[in-house]
This record gives C-alpha cells, sequence and structure tokens, in this order.
C-alpha cells in the first residue's frame, strides 16, 4: 500500500472514530429533557440546575486531581468561560425553566434548530464561508422551527418559547467555542474546566434554589438528577468534544439533529406524552435542511 494510500485510510478511520463519538454524544443528549421532566417531579427548577452543575464539577474536579491535569493556558480561558455560560449554567437553567411550562416533545422540535446556529456560529468564529445552498437551507431549517412554535403557542410565543430560543443561542456558542479549544485540549479537560470555572456561580445557585423551592425528591427524580449531571453534563461532552475535534464543529453539529427525533421518541416512550401531529413532519424538514447543509460546500 502507498504511503497516500495509507494516509486516506487513516483519515477515514479518524472520521468515522469521530462521527461515531460525536453520535454517542448526541445518543446521551437526547435523554436530557425527559430526565429532567423528571426531575421537575421531585426539586424545583433552580435546585435542578444548580445540583445538576456542581455534582458534575465534583465529577470532573475529580477527574482532573486523579489525572494531575494542569492548568490551562491565559489563552483558553475565554473560551471555556464562554463555555461554562453556554454549556453548564445557561442551556441547562433555560431549558430547565421551559419544560416547566412546554412539554417535552414541543421543546425537543424548537432545540432542533441548535445545529443551524452552531453551524453558523462557527462559521463567524473561525471565519470560513458556507456556500448561498448551506444558507438557504440554514434559513428554511430556522424558518421551520419558528413556524412550529408559533403553531403550537397559537400564533403567539410564550415564555418558554423565549426561554428555549434564547437557550439554542448560548448553547451554540458554548458548542462552537468548546468545538474549537478541543483542537488543542483533550475534549473531556474543556467540559471538565468549564464546569469547574463555573462554580463561583453554580454553588450559590444550588444554595438559593435548595432555600426557597420545595424539596420532595422520589427514586425516580433522584436517578434522574444523578443522570443528567454524569452524563448530560459532563460523560457526553467528553465524547462530543472529541468527536468534534476529529470531524469539526460544522459537520459534528449536523449529526445533532437526530436529538429532536430521539427525544421525541423517548417523550412518548418513557412520559406517556401525546405526540403533536406537525412535531414529526417540522423535525424531518429541519432534517431534510441539515442534510442539505452537510452536503454543501464552502464558497
Amino acid at each position: 500500500m502507498s504511503a497516500q494510500s495509507s494516509a486516506t485510510v487513516e483519515r477515514r478511520v479518524a472520521v468515522s472514530g469521530g462521527t461515531l463519538l460525536a453520535a454517542s454524544g448526541v445518543l446521551c443528549f437526547s435523554f436530557s429533557f425527559p430526565a429532567t421532566t423528571w426531575v421537575l417531579d421531585g426539586v424545583g427548577a433552580w435546585t435542578a440546575t444548580g445540583l445538576r452543575c456542581v455534582l458534575a464539577a465534583l465529577l470532573a474536579a475529580v477527574w482532573l486531581a486523579v489525572g494531575r491535569v494542569p492548568m490551562p493556558a491565559r489563552r483558553h480561558w475565554p473560551g471555556l468561560l464562554v463555555v461554562a455560560g453556554g454549556c453548564v449554567v445557561g442551556f441547562p437553567l433555560l431549558t430547565t425553566l421551559a419544560l416547566q411550562t412546554s412539554s417535552t416533545a414541543h421543546a425537543a422540535v424548537v432545540i432542533g434548530g441548535l445545529p443551524l446556529a452552531t453551524a453558523a456560529i462557527s462559521a463567524a468564529l473561525t471565519r470560513t464561508r458556507p456556500s448561498r445552498l448551506f444558507w438557504a437551507a440554514a434559513g428554511a431549517g430556522g424558518a421551520t422551527v419558528v413556524a412550529f412554535t408559533l403553531q403550537q403557542s397559537g400564533g403567539r410565543p410564550t415564555v418558554g418559547d423565549a426561554f428555549l430560543l434564547v437557550a439554542l443561542l448560548v448553547c451554540a456558542w458554548g458548542y462552537a467555542e468548546g468545538g474549537r479549544l478541543a483542537r488543542e485540549l483533550p475534549g473531556w479537560q474543556v467540559i471538565a474546566w468549564a464546569l469547574v470555572a463555573a462554580l463561583p456561580a453554580t454553588v450559590p445557585l444550588a444554595l438559593a434554589g435548595l432555600a426557597v423551592e420545595p424539596l420532595h425528591p422520589d427514586p425516580r427524580a433522584v436517578a434522574a438528577l444523578l443522570y443528567i449531571a454524569a452524563i448530560s453534563q459532563f460523560g457526553g461532552f467528553v465524547v462530543w468534544y472529541r468527536g468534534m475535534a476529529a470531524i469539526g464543529v460544522a459537520r459534528a453539529s449536523q449529526l445533532q439533529l437526530a436529538q429532536p427525533l430521539l427525544t421525541l421518541v423517548w417523550a412518548v416512550a418513557l412520559l406517556g406524552e401525546r405526540l403533536p401531529p406537525a412535531a414529526p413532519i417540522a423535525a424531518g424538514v429541519v432534517l431534510a435542511c441539515i442534510a442539505v447543509t452537510q452536503r454543501a460546500r464552502d464558497a
């Protein structure tokens, strides 16, 4: 086998491995909304967010200590703070608040715009120039999400929809920054340091929630809290950012379109929710739009 052929095979293996890692992260994230719904049966939204972040940070701190990982360089901290604000605090808090009034199925489709937003923010950060076809498909996907949201809310966006849309934007920014950092730091260190950096905000958040919100956890709520802390907030990000580093932020982000489809399945199977008739149609249209953006070449 020639050196060129060998290099081609190695690249294909790397891409396949990165795709598998990113897809594993999507699978981990797809349980987050149903698990959060179960957590809200036992604790309030602020308590749930604070506890999941603090528990995940403790797990991350143990990993960092056992591995004797040195502090990141100064140039890495701005990006880590963006990940902390968007993925550690912002997205969990905003989506948890939204799930107090929105169904899991509805929230899943609204968040279906996350891959498009992630790709767009990544393009801006890296100064790449996606083609017109990319932006046309991205715009169609975003319009589909907006149309579904308005249709489900009777023509007017609700407070829950506002929470979800802001959550989408801050999470997309955190994903894009995290994917960029994962080219220089191991993926698990990116989310681990972001969790630790967020502790000055998440510890007071957890304490304030415990002080003012009712607390009546049952075994299912506790198990769900442990899941979103260990997997949704930490373990899923480990494989997600490693996959992003391997195949690129834009390409990896497109795999996340499967997340709303999976979450819809879990919402019906695990929570007994009624599937909105428009939800599969909206998710399917967004899927087609993402498929186009993935194939579209840069300008």
